[in-house]
């Protein structure tokens, strides 16, 4: 009877090496490059590690991802809409939510 032993894809000392380098802030790409695998088999070890935290999204201009439903929320407890006259504010446009949010704060 022959027993299967598992290929090792990342040794001990490349997740020490991973682990040090994400933690100092090196890229993702970087690091996938120093330890000579691709850029997803990086992420994909560093979230089994339980450390890699996803990027935050930003638009076009560099702002922080805002969701329509959480404008139409916010303009909602500021006027002091119901939650039916509020959840008709999510189908408006987003620039539109924002512009009077920002009139109104």
């Amino acid at each position: 009877m022959t027993t299967k032993t598992k290929a090792v894809n990342y040794t001990p000392e490349m997740e020490a090496a991973l682990r040090d380098d994400y933690a100092n802030g090196v890229a993702v790409e970087v690091i996938a490059a120093n330890v000579g695998r691709s850029m997803r088999s990086v992420v994909a070890k560093l979230s089994r590690m339980g450390i890699y935290k996803k990027p935050e999204r930003l638009t076009k201009s560099g702002q922080p991802v805002t969701k329509k439903d959480k404008l139409a929320d916010e303009l909602a407890a500021l006027v002091g809409l119901t939650e039916a006259e509020a959840t008709s504010l999510e189908k408006a446009n987003k620039t539109a939510l924002a512009k009077i949010l920002a009139a109104l704060s």
